[in-house]
């Protein structure tokens, strides 16, 4: 008989699949964060004698399943194996089954150390590290080789069954992807060359930054290409994220249409949603003793494990129907599912955030993975986001009057640390030179007290104290990376509010590309080059690709309106000429327009002179805080055979990702820049962005403004088929720096002299 080829697993994941048991548990206090967790194993290995051997590499084999992982630390002299867990808060409210799995990792580390050194016989010990206190508590066991040797047999053949599965699906999977074709009859214009330049980015493991217009189809232009690519560069994994569900819909969509054109390839995707968007009992904690879902979720993932990994396709509402089918939570299926899939579906934050699942599990499996970003140019507000963190004084003020009496000491020095801050400051907004280094200390020490409540008290906790203390573990964690990326800033405003805010997340997201074979970012916005470069932290040999467009320019007419300002001091003047002129083009053709102003007050203004002094227009608007209910209903207005303007605020919900083609949109009014409001927060974004990269102005307001109108205008040509129109309405739009940052294909033409009385 043949022997299998061998399958490789990483000791923590071994002992995940067939050592872990009992509830689903996240009562116990959170995790040290990783920088905690490193500074607390190097705190432990200097404190061991010279002998000691911290790190120490080690591999095990049981028929043709080869296990690996790094042992914390030996010790020769006393043949004593150290398994090192760093945590906070009471350590006898630790569930019993996260100590039994910390004993299993211990004990397969000893068997592959009894091996690898031909021990007879061997001490370990767990030795847990407070992190906040510094101190150690140690527990120990005493076995034999065999002892050891049995233990790590015993879970090797509990998951070798699943082993051999794994390794026929990924020969089965790959032999299916090698002969595979592109689902449709052939590439659209600019697709191949996308596709083409996706592929070449996986075989050298580069990064490619991908500019490609509207309607060539970029979603299904990169997957496929990353799946061809899978059997020669050995992909464990893709993962396709995205700034909305628009795009993960897509991509699904897209992947639907892979399968339909092979039965045979058996691909296994996996679709990632937020917990609160897939939790069955959002009233309850996740433990056992409150959620049904939790309570032995370890003893039935296993037949759940089975049952989803049959069906393939695992979206929201198929991983749903399995983990109800076996009682078990959807959402933490999902994320043990993530190991076993072949594409994983998700927002950016599953890879790109500080604690994020698909990068911990890549690196702590050595997966060979590429990553896809949908739409990347809101990768760089995004990921801003993930590394800053705001604390209101006001809403810590409520938490300090209704928080428990163990609680008000700490959270009383955190409120005068705040108030000596905060006291001489004169102007509504301020930049400090250093970290608040007082308030800091409090904070942290207000956060250790809230833990060891929650280890004492896990449930019952005021909603408002639990978003308190994680934010205040956010801002904590920034303070350990802070540097020139940030800044730390005081707001006065109902009271004052303090943030860490992330300027420029490049070195935050560069360990992210190193861990993956390939990162392809790709939008039809994602010009200038050098911009996303500088603050996404790309390599520098990323490849850059402008993938020509599928449309001619006759398909659109671009018109800008020289003769109106949108500026601020200007907008009273421009309400009147905006809505006349919406109002003689549609006149002039009528259909569907979309009409998109700078903030919803703008939008108010201009709708109520056009309802008022042009009544036979149809019109309907967005609303601030719309519903998704809310939003469907507004595009269902926009049908083949419907007429009217809808209103919509530029970079919102109805400016990119959604889909109009045809009769459904004709037309599009812009009326502004789309400049980012002049502020003292982005003037000093300006002046950061203008130290590190020589572009102030353009970083900060230009480049972002100009990006939200070409996405926009991007919603009117989709199909090569289509026609339209785009008014831009403002002189500035002539200017020859703002006219070079448009889409090349545009033949950009000025409003005749007849309409400047407009």
């Amino acid at each position: 008989m043949p022997i299998p080829p061998a399958y490789t697993i990483a000791v923590r994941a071994l002992c995940e699949f067939a050592a872990k048991v009992g509830d689903l548990d996240l009562r116990f206090t959170p995790s040290p964060s990783s920088q905690e967790g490193v500074a607390g194993h190097r705190t432990v290995a200097a404190r061991r004698s010279a002998s000691y051997r911290a790190e120490l590499a080690l591999c095990g084999a049981y028929k043709h399943l080869l296990v690996r992982g790094r042992a914390d630390g030996y010790d020769a002299e006393r043949q004593l194996l150290e398994e090192v867990k760093t945590f906070k808060g009471d350590l006898d409210r630790m569930p019993a089954n996260h100590r039994e799995l910390h004993w299993a990792q211990a004990k397969v580390y000893g068997s592959m150390l009894c091996q690898q050194l031909e021990l007879p016989e061997l001490t370990l010990s767990l030795v847990y590290f407070d992190i906040s206190r510094q101190t150690e508590t140690s527990l120990t066991q005493h076995h034999t080789a065999l002892q050891l040797q049995q233990f790590f047999e015993t879970l090797c053949e509990q998951f070798l069954r699943w082993a051999d599965r794994e390794i026929a699906h990924r020969s089965q999977r790959d032999q299916a992807l090698t002969p595979l074709r592109f689902p449709h009859a052939a590439f659209r214009t600019g697709q191949r060359q996308l596709a083409e330049s996706v592929y070449r980015a996986a075989r050298h493991g580069r990064c490619l930054m991908a500019q490609a217009p509207t309607g060539i189809g970029k979603t299904i232009g990169t997957i496929f290409p990353l799946l061809k690519a899978c059997p020669d560069q050995a992909l464990d994994k893709i993962f396709f994220l995205s700034a909305k569900g628009s795009g993960r819909a897509l991509a699904l969509d897209a992947i639907d249409a892979i399968r339909r054109s092979a039965p045979a390839l058996p691909l296994r995707v996996v679709e990632l949603v937020a917990r609160e968007k897939s939790c069955e009992h959002p009233d309850k904690a996740c433990h056992g003793e409150s959620c049904p879902l939790a309570r032995g979720f370890y003893d039935r993932l296993p037949r759940a494990r089975d049952a989803a990994v049959a069906r393939e396709s695992l979206t929201r509402e198929s991983l749903r129907e399995v983990a109800l089918e076996h009682q078990v939570c959807p959402y933490y299926l999902g994320q043990e599912m993530v190991r076993w899939a072949d594409v994983v579906v998700g927002d950016y934050n599953y890879y790109f955030d500080g604690s994020a699942l698909l990068h911990a599990l890549t690196v702590a499996n050595q997966w060979r993975v590429a990553v896809l970003v949908d739409e990347a140019h809101n990768l760089v507000e995004r990921a801003r986001s993930m590394y800053s963190s705001e604390l209101s004084q006001q809403e810590f003020r409520r938490v300090r009057a209704s928080a428990p009496t163990a609680l008000k000491k700490p959270l009383g020095r955190v409120h005068r640390a705040w108030n000596a801050l905060v006291k001489d400051q004169l102007d509504a907004y301020q930049v400090h030179t250093e970290l608040p280094n007082k308030f800091i200390a409090a904070l942290q020490d207000a956060t250790l007290a809230v833990s060891e409540l929650l280890a004492e008290q896990p449930v019952g906790i005021d909603s408002a104290l639990l978003n308190f203390y994680f934010d205040a573990l956010q801002f904590s964690r920034l303070v350990e990376s802070f540097g020139d990326h940030s800044l730390f800033d005081v707001t006065l405003e109902r009271g004052s509010r303090l943030c860490i805010r992330n300027l420029i997340p490049a070195p935050f997201l560069k360990p992210r590309y190193a861990a993956a074979r390939s990162t392809v970012l790709f939008s039809a916005t994602l010009a200038p080059q050098r911009f996303y470069a500088d603050t996404l932290g790309l390599p520098d040999d990323t490849a850059w690709l402008d993938v020509e467009p599928a449309f001619k320019a006759e398909q659109l007419s671009v018109r800008i309106v020289r003769n109106v300002s949108t500026r601020y001091r200007h907008r009273s003047g421009s309400l009147a000429p905006i809505a006349q002129l919406m109002a003689a083009h549609y006149e002039a053709q009528p259909g569907n327009y979309l009409a998109f102003f700078s903030s919803f007050d703008y939008l108010e203004q201009v709708a109520a002179v056009l309802s008022t002094e042009h009544p036979q227009v149809p019109m309907w608007s967005q609303t601030r805080r719309m519903t998704d209910s809310d939003r469907a209903q507004f595009l269902a207005r926009f049908t083949s055979e419907s007429r009217g303007i809808g209103f919509a605020v530029l970079g919102g919900s109805f400016a990119e990702g959604i889909d109009l083609p045809g009769e459904r949109l004709i037309g599009a009014f812009i009326a502004t820049l789309g400049l980012p409001q002049f502020n003292p927060i982005n003037e000093e974004l300006r002046r950061r962005m203008d130290a590190a990269f020589g572009a102030g102005d353009d970083y900060t307001y230009l480049f972002p403004g100009i990006r939200k109108v070409v996405q926009a205008a991007g919603r009117e040509i989709r199909t090569p088929s289509d026609r339209g129109s785009v008014h831009l309405i403002d002189d500035r739009f002539g200017r020859a720096d703002v006219l070079r940052l448009l889409p090349r294909w545009w033949r950009v033409e000025f409003e005749p002299p007849a309409r400047r009385s407009l």
